[in-house]
């Protein structure tokens, strides 16, 4: 299988117009039949799949340190990852990373009116929504040597300011399947919110995914992401629909 890695980089190949530009720019000068988007930031896998899908899903994980912002966003990209992994699986994916997917380039190219290049990120998402509107193959590889490494972010100011940037997308999805996951997850938040006992009704649940998908994470570590994450899902919902330039 011909492939070529798409690596955008800020400020070197994106002219000044972010991301989706930069991908545009770099995928259109490939040869090759497919080419293979991942972060610059990323520890690569080892291992190069083969595949005849227009889409292929790869497995990512997060590596954090000790404080309490890493480990909670270690145990919060393990739920989502498990997520993305087991709805996939299943024929209904609602989630996809840029920083490690295969796509048949063409299928890309056709697919850039769908990007939103008006909109500064959330290229993968809606990929993957551009994807299934026009029924194109869509695969997971879910195998440790397919599986790159990203590194948890910092600071609170640069976490709140991506998660921000996320929740602002929100409203441009149009896929069924991912409005759905979403509406599920915001209303079992808001749940918690006024009645604390949903906690013990939602926690089995991610727990299950987060250890499923990491299973160094600690029982602590997953119960504080659990009683936390109501307030900061409100946090970022706010921020994102009412901050602009998204």
């Amino acid at each position: 299988m011909s492939i070529t890695p798409i690596i955008p980089r800020r400020g070197i190949n994106d002219d000044g117009k972010g991301k989706k530009h930069a991908l545009h720019k770099l995928i259109a000068a490939a040869t090759t039949e497919y080419v293979w988007l991942q972060d610059d930031d990323i520890i690569s896998p080892v291992e190069t799949p083969e595949t005849q899908v227009d889409l292929l899903i790869l497995p990512l994980r997060m590596q954090g340190g000790k404080s309490l912002l890493e480990r909670l966003q270690v145990a919060e990209y393990a739920a989502l990852q498990q997520l993305t992994i087991e709805s996939a699986q299943e024929g209904k994916p609602v989630l996809c990373s840029g920083a490690n997917l295969i796509v048949r380039r063409e299928r890309w190219l056709e697919s850039w009116a769908d990007l939103h290049p008006e909109i500064p990120s959330g290229d993968d998402m809606f990929l993957l929504e551009s994807f299934k509107r026009r029924g194109l193959t869509i695969a997971v590889a879910d195998e440790p040597c397919y599986t790159a490494t990203i590194q948890a972010i910092p600071t609170w100011r640069a976490f709140f300011r991506q998660r921000m940037r996320w929740a602002g997308k929100a409203p441009h999805f149009t896929d069924k399947d991912i409005r759905r996951c979403g509406t599920k997850v915001l209303l079992a938040n808001l749940l918690q919110l006024f009645c604390p006992l949903v906690l013990f009704v939602k926690f089995p649940i991610e727990y299950r995914l987060i250890k499923k998908r990491d299973a160094s994470v600690s029982l602590l570590d997953a119960l504080l992401l659990e009683l936390l994450y109501p307030f900061y899902m409100a946090i970022c919902l706010i921020g994102g629909l009412f901050r602009r330039g998204w």
